[in-house]
């Protein structure tokens, strides 16, 4: 494929993308808030069906492959990864073939963070034309040359590369699978938008990171979440706050809370016992509660939180390893490695998107 046309197939990937990306008012985050129309929509009580649930699910309107890694040198230094591929169709029949009539569209992330700097890249795809997708037996997703690959679920390779920065780690299942919400139906507003949501929080990781000038070996765990749904926001709901944290002990805490233009957030959690054993929280059990911000990108952003989940005397706070870890692409939202102390210690990471 010559030059002018590779351009071209990026920059209409890049179009259709950032279209449906956009922030629009009174549409949520990305326009997720949007109506639905005839995409298909979540069931309550509709069983997850393992492996065909880690594979697409072209019906629905948008979806998720997303993994996070804390990791650590021999000297104890302290770093992030985020690694994610994103399916949108962008409209409700996918009958289509051929490279620009599939209304499938495809986006890729991956960031690095350390302590001093944070990189981040994307990349486009678009429909049939091979460059970007999910198999589920053996498990591949893909964009260009970054994929997370393996035999099944449980043994997956991670690489990305981007212009300065670039990782390739290994990762193993140490415990089981997690459903969030009720059996993996995850409400999302009072109004009752809702997605699927499943998780696999125990991966042990290991490998390396690339910067300009170094290659670092890295061991720590990984957090891959797969969440797929048409309107996962109600139309008020203007952006979230996403915690996903490895406790010291082993237990795991999912927790997010959705900003609302007209009212209070939107909460939920989920508390994992070291075995997988899981526990759901709805609206108003978990709270965060932002204690300091930063100006990041020419945003306010908070980069130390209070959060708590009295019924499991859960009361802390998390802060950014780096305030700076931004990722300003396509749709711009901070992610991040954190640090939380307080009645419990661990790691994890912080998503935060709808901040202007």
């Amino acid at each position: 494929m010559n030059a002018d046309r590779l351009t071209r197939r990026r920059f209409l990937c890049a179009a259709s993308i950032t279209a449906m990306a956009t922030r629009a008012p009174a549409q949520g985050f990305a326009g997720l808030g949007r109506a639905s129309e005839d995409y298909a929509m979540p069931r309550r009580g509709e069983p997850l069906r393992f492996p065909a649930d880690h594979g697409p699910h072209p019906r629905f309107r948008i979806e998720w492959w997303y993994l996070t890694a804390n990791l650590r040198d021999a000297d104890g230094t302290d770093y992030g990864i985020q690694w994610t591929l994103f399916r949108s169709a962008l409209r409700p029949d996918d009958a289509g073939t051929g490279a620009w009539r599939s209304a499938q569209a495809w986006l890729g992330h991956a960031a690095l963070t350390t302590p001093e700097l944070h990189r981040a890249d994307e990349r486009f795809a678009r429909g049939d034309i091979g460059q970007a997708g999910v198999t589920v037996t053996p498990f591949e997703a893909r964009i260009d040359d970054w994929s997370l690959s393996g035999p099944d679920f449980d043994r997956l390779d991670l690489r990305a590369a981007g212009p300065d920065f670039g990782y390739e780690l290994a990762l193993t299942a140490e415990g089981p699978l997690v459903f969030h919400g009720d059996d993996g139906f995850s409400v999302k507003s009072a109004a009752g938008q809702a997605s699927r949501y499943y998780s696999q929080p125990f991966y042990r990781a290991e490998g390396v990171l690339r910067l300009p000038d170094r290659e670092i070996a890295v061991t720590g765990r990984a957090w891959l979440d797969r969440e797929w749904s048409s309107q996962p926001l109600a139309a008020d709901q203007e952006g979230w706050d996403w915690f996903s944290l490895h406790l010291e002990g082993g237990a795991k805490l999912m927790g997010f809370q959705l900003r609302s233009e007209s009212g209070p957030a939107f909460t939920a959690a989920t508390h994992i016992a070291p075995d997988g054993t899981t526990e759901a929280f709805p609206d108003g059990a978990f709270s965060a509660e932002p204690l300091a911000t930063a100006e990041v990108a020419g945003r306010d952003i908070p980069v130390r939180w209070r959060i708590a989940l009295p019924a499991r005397g859960i009361d802390g706070t998390v802060e950014a390893l780096n305030p700076d870890a931004w990722n300003g692409l396509a749709f711009p939202y901070w992610e991040g490695p954190v640090r939380l102390s307080g009645s419990h210690d661990g790691i994890g990471y912080l998503e935060m998107t709808g901040y202007e």
